[in-house]
């Protein structure tokens, strides 16, 4: 079996793919089994060799410390007889699915395919995609042929990025095979290092749904807040102070509004209408939702428009801030944040906002978004502050240092937009500031 071949390091397995997901479940075998570590990035694999961990999901002292074999060297992979494919799947322009990482992955791999090899994905698909287009790929590539030469399955990453709490190992793990043999040898080969335990998924298709459903889920809960903030905003009602009542009760699911991006919650839905459209169903629920958090960013921007307007601030020349710019708190990860909306509606107004993120890396934001990150130094004069992601730094400044950012004039002209409602509004209000919360 396979599983004891890894076990006695008798064989390898290989990470196809080392961003946040990839990364972590590498590092993790690698204290089991011998492990390659394969991405085409030759920058990002350089810094894991040389211990440093842009991610942040494991610290640098863990990369340091791996037995990880990190590579850009394709022909690598032919070491190694278990696979797991972790690259992204995002959106293209038209909220269609974007499988070119995925294809490009299976290609890569079917070139280096040896005969008795398990390939498991990771990355996030609409049902079929595993077993109607990564299999043909593998199968052309490698001249082999899928459930004779080596075999496929399917276990949905659920790694939340930045949470210290639900981590890889103590996170059930859904896991899927093409049939009974391989599901039990990927059970297997995930239970060495998922604490949790896993769930087997009766096919592919099941596992690859309950990825794409599990997130829709979220973003449709997500929205619904994010509509009654709105309604809320209208009627002068604390949504927070609602939330906070209404959670009293048992089955209260407690969710909160906010800005709904990264590469899971704000992509997977598109992929499962995708698949539902093509089988002649149009989605309403959930494309409804996401109508609804895609605009999220703007409808903050037109707000922190309209406390100016009542701060009696001229519009155009307002100095805005904008705390954060990753997708989520105490993540460097920039990719598909919501607050580059609230970037572009600021410019619609003729306002170019300065952004500080003391988390995010400078270089991702400016090759995102376009944006020049300032420094801490640089945190002053503000008409304005956004407070758009909360990370611990910009959680624990105090009412003093965030005071110090603005220019010398009354508190009621100095605009506060608390998109995460961290901060403390009674003491913000008390004080007479301009404040206004999601």
């Amino acid at each position: 079996m396979l599983y004891e071949k890894l076990i006695n390091k008798a064989e390898k397995l290989s990470l196809v793919g080392l961003g946040y997901v990839g990364m972590p479940i590498a590092v993790a075998f690698a204290k089991h089994v011998n492990v390659i570590g394969f991405d085409l990035n030759q920058k990002k694999i350089e810094r894991y060799i040389n211990g440093e961990d842009p991610t942040g999901e494991v610290g640098n002292e863990a990369i340091k410390n791996t037995n990880v074999e990190f590579t850009y060297d394709e022909t690598k992979l032919k070491e190694a007889l278990f696979h797991i494919v972790a690259v992204p799947t995002p959106v293209n322009q038209d909220k269609t699915p974007d499988l070119s990482p995925v294809i490009g992955a299976s290609t890569i791999l079917g070139r280096n395919l040896r005969p008795g090899s398990i390939v498991v994905y990771e990355s996030t698909v609409y049902p079929g995609v595993t077993e109607d287009i990564c299999v043909p790929i593998l199968e052309k590539e490698s001249g082999l042929k899928c459930g004779v030469d080596f075999k496929v399955g399917y276990s949905p990453e659920r790694i939340n990025p930045g949470d210290k709490v639900h981590r890889l190992e103590n996170i059930k793990k859904i896991v899927s095979g093409m049939d009974e043999d391989s599901l039990e040898q990927i059970a297997k080969v995930y239970e060495i290092v998922i604490q949790a335990g896993v769930h087997r998924a009766s096919s592919i298709k099941v596992a690859e749904a309950a990825k794409v459903v599990e997130n829709s889920q979220r973003d449709i809960n997500i929205a619904f807040m994010n509509e009654l903030a709105m309604v809320f905003d209208r009627m002068g009602i604390d949504t927070n102070e609602v939330i906070e009542a209404m959670n009293t009760k048992w089955n209260a699911l407690g969710f909160y509004p906010g800005l709904v991006g990264g590469h899971c919650i704000g992509v997977d839905p598109y992929y499962f209408v995708y698949e539902a459209e093509k089988l002649g169903y149009h989605s309403q629920i959930i494309l409804s939702g996401r109508k609804i958090n895609d605009g999220m960013g703007a409808y903050v921007a037109d707000a922190t428009i309209k406390q100016l307007i009542l701060a009696n601030k001229q519009v155009k020349s307002a100095k805005v801030i904008i705390m954060g710019i990753t997708f989520k708190e105490n993540c460097p990860d920039c990719r598909n944040s919501k607050v580059e909306d609230i970037i572009l509606r600021l410019r619609e107004y003729d306002i170019e906002p300065l952004v500080y993120d003391p988390v995010a890396e400078k270089e991702e934001a400016k090759r995102e978004y376009g944006v020049d990150l300032i420094c801490k130094q640089e945190l002053k004069d503000a008409d304005a502050i956004v407070f758009a992601v909360a990370h611990n730094q910009i959680k624990e400044l105090s009412l003093a240092e965030i005071d110090a950012i603005y220019k010398n004039m009354p508190n009621s002209e100095k605009v506060v937009i608390d998109v995460k409602s961290f901060l403390n509004k009674k003491e913000l209000r008390d004080k007479g500031y301009s404040y206004w919360c999601l």
